[in-house]
């Protein structure tokens, strides 16, 4: 493997440990520690604009801290979804020279257990046709990439608005009369077609490596491929019962659907960090 490749990959491979840790522990614990000491949840219970926005309004600090941690979070994972498309371009790639290999000499190819080898990758991972005959590939790429952008993006935009309009509101005011309509919106756009474009990035990615199976990758890599199925599977149910009831923020399974999504993003991560350069 390149070493300059490895150290790349490497290096993403601690930001995306990061981003997971705060999903899966960090967050909660905030939540357990800060917001619902304050009454957090007991706003959120009551289904209905006004309490929400007055706890915003007299916990802006809490409020924003608790935002923060999740654009953060996933601020980390921007560059995982062509992260993992080109360790699956370079490792079909090697796959390639092997079987050519293979056939003049009858060698037979060796994969490290711990990660994938990049040999006959360019210095920066990515030979000049990599995007050819990868169409799913290139689309899980892409639709990862946007679906983190809008998630990222659609939180922080939700939280400037909220924000806003709770420090204008008092016990005794309405909300404002666009408020139900473009609070639903930046929902949809971070929850529904955010969650469910990652979904589809999930799907994908885990079809390309279940596919190949240890025939082209080992045999925790063909978990993971499988584990990204699963993932695809809750994310996109908690998309779609999100967009159904956008008012509320999210349904029932996205809770879950972003833990088991950070699980999986820290399974990557700890492969990253553990890949050794190639003997």
């Amino acid at each position: 493997m390149k070493r300059n490749f490895l150290t790349r990959l490497r290096i993403n491979g601690t930001y995306y440990l990061g981003g997971a840790l705060l999903l899966l522990i960090g967050v909660p614990l905030y939540q357990l520690l800060v917001l619902l000491p304050q009454g957090y949840g007991d706003a959120l219970a009551k289904s209905s604009f006004p309490p929400y926005l007055l706890w915003i309004s007299s916990h802006q600090g809490q409020f924003w801290g608790y935002r923060a941690l999740l654009i953060i979070a996933f601020a980390c994972l921007l560059s995982l979804p062509f992260t993992l498309f080109r360790i699956i371009v370079a490792q079909e790639i090697l796959e390639d020279e092997h079987e050519e290999e293979g056939r003049e000499t009858q060698t037979k190819p060796e994969i490290e257990h711990t990660g994938t080898h990049t040999s006959g990758a360019v210095p920066d991972g990515m030979p000049a046709d990599a995007w050819r005959g990868k169409g799913f590939a290139v689309l899980a790429a892409w639709s990862g990439l946007l679906s983190i952008i809008l998630y990222t993006f659609g939180t922080m935009a939700s939280t400037i608005y909220l924000a806003f309009v709770s420090s204008t509101f008092s016990p005794h005011s309405a909300p404002p009369a666009h408020f139900s309509a473009l609070s639903a919106t930046l929902t949809i756009i971070a929850n529904t077609i955010g969650g469910g474009l990652l979904a589809l990035s999930c799907l994908f990615f885990g079809a390309i490596i279940a596919r190949s199976g240890l025939k082209l990758w080992p045999g925790i890599w063909v978990a993971f491929g499988y584990a990204a199925l699963a993932v695809a599977a809750l994310l996109s149910g908690s998309a779609v019962a999100t967009a159904t009831a956008p008012i509320t923020g999210q349904s029932v399974l996205t809770t879950p659907a972003i833990l088991l999504f950070a699980l999986w993003v820290l399974w990557f991560g700890i492969m990253l960090v553990r890949l050794k350069p190639e003997a």
